[in-house]
Parts: structure tokens; C-alpha cells; sequence
């Protein structure tokens, strides 16, 4: 964790994140770690990040591990928890592949609609420094956007390429549905 902590700070300039742990539901298992940046990259922003799904092992990860992140315009802490917790109960069923939907069950946070995620690459990193190098499991950090079930559906039907050219706001946690 030192090394993935030490690739933030130097990405975040050296700005301190907000912790908050994450116990795990799995015996055996270690919990995750919620890490949240405000006002990062810009005024207004809430960047997220977990620590801890890329200690658990599965087939589909060839090329690294992920770690989840997510990037809104908001200050409440509910929209780095839900990557969080998310990452904590699907650590063995979601791959966290691009183009992989997950319904969060409910609104991800008050005031909002969103209540689930497609998975792309992530909007504060570039592809360089997403992939951290902690060692034998190499971290890659995926993003995390928050959708309306109608644009779920929509991605399995047209695909994440067809989701991703309509007109919607990537940070915005009050938009309305973009199909």
C-alpha cells in the first residue's frame, strides 16, 4: 500500500486524502480502503480511488489487477464509499472490465438518480499513470461512472462505444438519463 499511496501523492501533488475503511464481508479477507481527494483535479471536483480489490485474484486479470476510481462534481463522500463497497462485495464476481455495468440497487448518493456504474478508463489519469507498479500485482486504475438503469441497458444493447457519443456530463451526479 506505501507504493500505490506514494504513486498518488505524487500524482496529487502531494495533497492529503480522506480514508475510510472498508470492512470486508468475506472471511479470510481483507477489507478495502476508500480514498477520497477534494477539489482534485479542479475546485468543485471529488476524486476517489479504493485500495485492496487488486490483492484478490481472478482469471480474467491478465494484465493487471484493478483498483477502482471515480471522478463527479460533488463533495459527498457516499460517491468514493459506493466504488468501495461495490469493489469489496463483487471482489470475486466483477471483473471491472470496460463496458461492464453494475447496478448499485438504489440512488449511489442523496440528490441523485444515478444508481449504477459502467466501467471505462478513468478521466484523472492518463494511461501512464494509471498502471501502478507496487510490485507483483500491478495495479491498474479503471474509472468508475455513474448511470441510470435506462443507460445500462442501453450499453448492453449498443454497446459502450454508442454510450459514450451521446451528449452527458461525465461529473455530473444531478443529469438526467442521456438516452
Amino acid at each position: 500500500m506505501e507504493k500505490y499511496l506514494a504513486h498518488l501523492d505524487a500524482l496529487s501533488g502531494g495533497v492529503e486524502p480522506t480514508f475510510w475503511p472498508v470492512k470486508s464481508t468475506a472471511p479470510g479477507h481483507h477489507g478495502l480502503t476508500a480514498i477520497g481527494y477534494r477539489d482534485l483535479p479542479e475546485p468543485g471536483l471529488l476524486l476517489g480511488l479504493t485500495y485492496g480489490l487488486s490483492l484478490t485474484a481472478q482469471p480474467e486479470w491478465t494484465q493487471g489487477r484493478p483498483e477502482l476510481s471515480i471522478l463527479v462534481r460533488s463533495d459527498d463522500p457516499a460517491w468514493v464509499l459506493s466504488i468501495a463497497h461495490l469493489a469489496e462485495a463483487l471482489r470475486h464476481e466483477c471483473p471491472f472490465g470496460y463496458g461492464d455495468t453494475i447496478s448499485f440497487g438504489e440512488p449511489i448518493a442523496e440528490g441523485s438518480a444515478l444508481d449504477g456504474f459502467v466501467v471505462f478508463a478513468p478521466l484523472a489519469l492518463d494511461q501512464d499513470d494509471a498502471r501502478i507498479d507496487v510490485g507483483d500485482d500491478l495495479p491498474v486504475v479503471v474509472g468508475m461512472y455513474p448511470t441510470h438503469a435506462i443507460e445500462r441497458a442501453f450499453i448492453k444493447e449498443q454497446g459502450l462505444e454508442a454510450f459514450w457519443a451521446l451528449e452527458w456530463d461525465p461529473y455530473d451526479v444531478t443529469r438526467p438519463p442521456a438516452v
